[in-house]
């Protein structure tokens, strides 16, 4: 099979691999797609810490396909079936997952794009988010992630000001539901905007869906009293610092909405895939950019620098 190696810092190879073999309690997918992660452009950008060349494949943790091989013991799933797989050397044609790590795409699906991690991503810190009717919720950062969660929020009845750098994110925030829109440029009047328009409580509900230290600054500022400071970015290049004058003043819950127990990330995919199949979400205007897996690298830039209206890259094979 063909699989992406990263051999050193923004440069990346095509190797042929022998196929991986599922082990017992385990499932082969011809891999249709992967999606590209924000997560990647650390390791992308070559750090100390990173060791090249990759293992083949490496990186690519969102992808979907068809089960082609089961190992030993796997019950429930067939040959054939199409899924989303929590698996994690998916830039490649094919990757071996768990059997409890796949979840089953019904024919409401069929040809769809499903990058199932990311979606159940936001459906868990959705749900932890624990966002009601009534509330105003600020989203901080607005892209595929903040995309989704600002049609959640909205369709929970809440009532979104989505905040983001570049007027193209700004209006895929309206065309999901935000009630107000505004750039994400000065820190003083962002704050002044929101405080006026929340009559100077500020919000019950904040999302900083960025993964750096002024966004993750600038979104303690916009929680109210006793309001929940969700952390959904992915914070990754070094410590942070924290006003934790601020937050204790104001008796803010933070929650670190990053999931670890692989179960809860699995019972997020199979609520986004319910929610996708029954027509309540529609994720597709997302997927903005599609490149084949030899011009992964370029995918990789595209996240990195976001040029145009650019939401999501897939690698599609």
């Amino acid at each position: 099979m063909r699989a992406a190696v990263l051999t050193g810092p923004g440069r990346i190879e095509i190797d042929h691999v022998p196929l991986p073999e599922p082990g017992p309690n385990q499932v082969r997918v011809r891999l249709e797609g992967c999606g590209v992660c924000a997560s990647n452009l650390t390791p992308w950008s070559g750090p100390e810490w990173m060791e090249f060349p990759t293992k083949a494949g490496d990186l690519g943790h969102e992808g979907w396909g068809i089960i082609d091989a089961i190992g030993d013991g796997v019950s429930g799933l067939h040959l054939g079936d199409r899924v989303a797989a929590l698996s994690y050397k998916s830039y490649a044609e094919y990757d071996v997952a768990d059997a409890d790590a796949v979840v089953k795409l019904p024919p409401e699906l069929a040809q769809a794009p499903f990058p199932g991690e990311p979606l159940g991503c936001a459906f868990n810190i959705f749900r932890r988010a624990d966002i009601r009717e009534g509330h105003t919720v600020a989203i901080v950062g607005i892209g595929f992630l903040g995309a989704l969660l600002t049609r959640l929020a909205t369709d929970a009845g809440a009532r979104v000001i989505a905040i983001s750098r570049r007027e193209e994110s700004l209006q895929v925030a309206r065309d999901m539901g935000a009630a107000v829109t505004v750039p994400m440029d000065d820190h003083n009047r962002i704050i002044e905007r929101v405080k006026d328009l929340t009559g100077g409580r500020f919000c019950e509900r904040v999302i900083e869906a960025v993964g750096k230290q002024w966004p993750l600054d600038l979104a303690a500022e916009l929680t109210g009293e006793r309001g929940k400071l969700i952390v959904a970015g992915y914070h990754q290049d070094g410590p942070r610092q924290v006003n934790m004058w601020l937050w204790n003043w104001r008796g803010i819950d933070v929650i670190n909405a990053h999931e670890r127990d692989p179960q809860a990330y699995i019972a997020g995919i199979r609520e986004a895939v319910n929610a996708v199949a029954a027509g309540k979400l529609d994720p597709s205007s997302l997927y903005t950019h599609r490149y084949p897996l030899d011009r992964l690298g370029e995918a990789l830039d595209a996240t990195r620098d976001r040029p145009g209206n650019f939401i999501k890259a897939l690698v599609t094979f």
